[in-house]
């Protein structure tokens, strides 16, 4: 429907009404007329300020358009659509965008020290290694040089541990792709094939998210 808004014109105030009077009476002569003619009314609200009346207003039948206003009505209401669409669609991106925001800068806080650890990962390696051929060395003295490579050891560990650092221990496990890498495989009769028969280098992650696969053989079905 369409609306028409229809002014009503608004009677003489008193005050006007006795300002006219008394200019009369004084030869002043009236006011101009049409003053107040074809203006809204207006009403004093509670707080005494004047707010502007609600106009009457009138329908008109939409039977009574012609094409050209009813096609101009419906261009308009395809465009109000359109424009709802892409709010709704511009929201939803920018939910989606503070998601993924916010889930970005938990895993910054929660991998800081990815790098790091990265960097760090082959110390252990050689402290390993390191106590590993002082097991094996058959020389007087060289129990204190194990015991403080020990201990050296075993602090850095904690350390790292403490920053999120985990150990993937893949000895006598089935293979898992994810988290191993095969760089050879060797027949066994004992071991089941596809599993895990030899551990060459251990594999770390941090928290959840892998640093570096465990390096292993898998034993395979021998062969007949």
């Amino acid at each position: 429907m369409k609306r028409i808004d229809v002014p009503i014109e608004e009677p003489p105030r008193a005050a006007e009404s006795a300002e006219l009077s008394s200019a009369h009476r004084e030869g002043r002569g009236p006011a101009k007329a049409g003053t107040n003619r074809g203006k809204p009314a207006s009403v004093s609200g509670a707080d005494g300020a004047g707010q502007p009346a609600s106009e009457s207003l009138a329908t008109i039948d939409p039977a009574t358009l012609n094409s050209e206003q009813l096609e101009e009505l419906k261009q308009r209401a395809a465009k109000a659509d359109e424009n709802w669409e892409r709010l709704l669609r511009a929201t939803a991106d920018f939910d989606n965008y503070k998601k993924r925001a916010a889930r970005e800068k938990q895993d910054a806080i929660k991998y800081a020290n990815e790098t790091l650890l990265e960097k760090l990962v082959p110390v252990l390696d050689n402290f390993d290694m390191a106590l590993a051929a002082a097991e094996n060395t058959k020389v007087e003295g060289v129990e204190s040089l194990q015991a403080g490579i020990k201990m050296i050891h075993q602090q850095l560990k904690a350390a790292l541990v403490g920053g999120g650092l985990e150990e993937i221990d893949a000895t006598g496990k089935p293979f898992d792709p994810n988290f191993h890498e095969a760089v050879s495989q060797q027949e066994s009769a004992d071991v089941p094939e596809g599993q895990v028969l030899q551990q060459l280098r251990k594999g770390y992650k941090l928290r959840d998210r892998l640093l570096r696969p465990a390096t292993v053989s898998v034993a395979k079905r021998p062969a007949h």
